[in-house]
C-alpha cells in the first residue's frame, strides 16, 4: 500500500465512526453503489476507492433469493496459509448497528455463494470464523487495512460476525 493511500485512510477512519456518518451511509452508500454497478458494470465501487470492495452474492436464509450485498474484504492467504491460497475476509460490522447485517445470516445457512471483484464473479464457500485467536489476527489484518475498523464491533456490543471466503470450484 502506498504511504499517501495509508496516510488518506488515517484521515478519513476516523470520520467513518462518527454517528453522523454512520447514519447517513448506512442510508445514502447503498443505492449509490448499485448505481455505480449499473453504470460500470460492476467495475467500479464508491467504497474501492479507499479499500479493497466486493459484491457478496448470498441467497437469503428465509426468502431463498438472490442478494448482493456492497462490502470492504481484506485478503489473506499466501504465504499465510498452508495450502497457499487466498482468502477473503468479510467483516459483519453494518455500521455498529446492534444487530448483525442480513447476509451473514445469509451465508450462515447458505454458504456457497460468490463474489464480484471489479466486475468478474467467482464463486466462494463462506467459513464463519469463530476461533478468538483468529479473530483478534484478522481483525489485526483488517485494521492494518483500515486503522480503526474494530471500533465498529465495540460500539455496537456485539460479537461481529468474521467471514473467510475462499474460492470454491464451479
Amino acid at each position: 500500500m502506498t504511504s499517501a493511500l495509508h496516510a488518506v485512510r488515517s484521515v478519513v477512519a476516523p470520520v467513518t465512526r462518527t454517528r453522523v456518518f454512520r447514519a447517513v451511509a448506512l442510508v445514502a452508500l447503498p443505492p449509490v453503489e448499485r448505481a455505480l454497478a449499473r453504470l460500470t458494470r460492476g467495475r467500479f465501487q464508491l467504497s474501492a476507492v479507499l479499500v479493497p470492495s466486493l459484491v457478496l452474492h448470498t441467497t437469503g436464509a428465509r426468502s431463498g433469493e438472490p442478494r448482493d450485498t456492497y462490502l470492504m474484504y481484506t485478503p489473506v492467504g499466501a504465504p499465510d496459509t498452508p495450502d497457499g491460497t487466498v482468502r477473503l475476509v468479510v467483516a459483519g460490522t453494518s455500521f455498529a448497528r446492534d444487530r448483525h447485517p442480513a447476509w451473514t445470516y445469509n451465508l450462515r445457512a447458505h454458504p456457497d455463494a460468490a463474489v464480484s471483484i471489479h466486475g468478474r464473479r467467482y464463486p466462494v464457500r463462506a467459513t464463519l470464523v469463530e476461533d478468538d485467536a483468529e479473530r483478534d489476527a484478522l481483525w489485526e489484518r483488517i485494521e492494518a487495512q483500515w486503522p480503526g475498523y474494530r471500533a465498529y464491533e465495540r460500539d455496537s456490543g456485539r460479537v461481529v460476525r468474521l467471514f473467510l471466503l475462499a474460492r470454491a470450484e464451479g
